[in-house]
């Protein structure tokens, strides 16, 4: 895993980068970017870029950031500033609707588009959590099915500095505040996303209902949609292999 700076119209952002073959960047979900088992299945065939977003991590938010719309329109000049042609997008959570975000402003650029487990519609049923409310252990906790997993993610963050935790945080609120993680406008144009679409959803999301998976299915023509029994909202962690392998298999259809 290589790791890199990119300088887009100003605003430095901080890159990890692994594998080779064609391109394929990757926006991260509520805790930032991390080489989960998504990531190392997916640099095994694919030249994976994963930003960190302005706002998460180590990248404070511009001040012009206060949307989604706003994130899209930066991730397609990072698009651009990479030199990126034909790009397979693919996102989780609210990196999901970021990706969405993009597509349905223009997919000139990009050759495919993977959705794991998306905000950005508001579910029918309410969540069984809110991201916003929830603190320590648990914040962690609800966002897997399976308990020894999060018991090991619990460990792996156990260093976490606090004012990473408190700007990851600060910058989901900036984005995705009200309505929690969600638009009441992204259904209207989801039918405009005409790329090969991937959608994977987990059975147990506790985040993001797995009924919502419905609107994005329904919206976008021919997507192609993955049901996970057995998985949380982590989807990167906790099948992340499994994922890797389907959307391989989908974005090499999709050349």
């Amino acid at each position: 895993m290589r790791e890199t700076m990119v300088d887009v119209r100003g605003t430095n952002v901080r890159m990890l980068e692994a594998g080779t073959g064609p391109s394929l960047l990757f926006l991260h979900g509520i805790d930032g970017p991390s080489a989960d088992p998504l990531f190392s299945e997916l640099s095994k065939s694919y030249r994976v870029l994963a930003p960190e977003m302005p706002g998460f991590a180590l990248s404070p938010i511009p001040d012009w950031m206060m949307n989604v719309g706003d994130a899209a329109y930066f991730t397609m000049d990072l698009i651009a500033a990479l030199g990126l042609p034909q790009v397979h997008l693919a996102g989780h959570s609210i990196g999901g609707w970021i990706a969405a975000e993009v597509a349905i402003r223009s997919t000139h650029a990009l050759a495919s588009l993977s959705l794991l487990a998306p905000a950005g519609v508001m579910p029918r049923e309410a969540p069984g959590h809110d991201v916003f409310l929830l603190s320590g252990d648990e914040s962690v906790r609800v966002l897997f099915h399976d308990q020894a997993l999060a018991d090991q993610e619990l460990a792996a963050r156990a260093g976490d500095p606090l004012d990473i935790i408190l700007q990851n945080r600060a910058g989901l609120a900036r984005l995705a505040w009200t309505p929690r993680m969600a638009s009441v406008i992204l259904p209207q144009w989801l039918h405009r996303i005409d790329i090969p679409t991937f959608i994977a959803w987990g059975r147990e999301d506790r985040i993001l209902p797995f009924s919502t998976h419905e609107t994005f299915v329904r919206e976008i023509a021919g997507a192609h949609f993955l049901e996970l029994p057995g998985c949380g909202h982590a989807i990167p962690v906790e099948r992340g292999a499994e994922v890797a392998r389907a959307m391989g298999a989908f974005m090499n259809g999709a050349r």
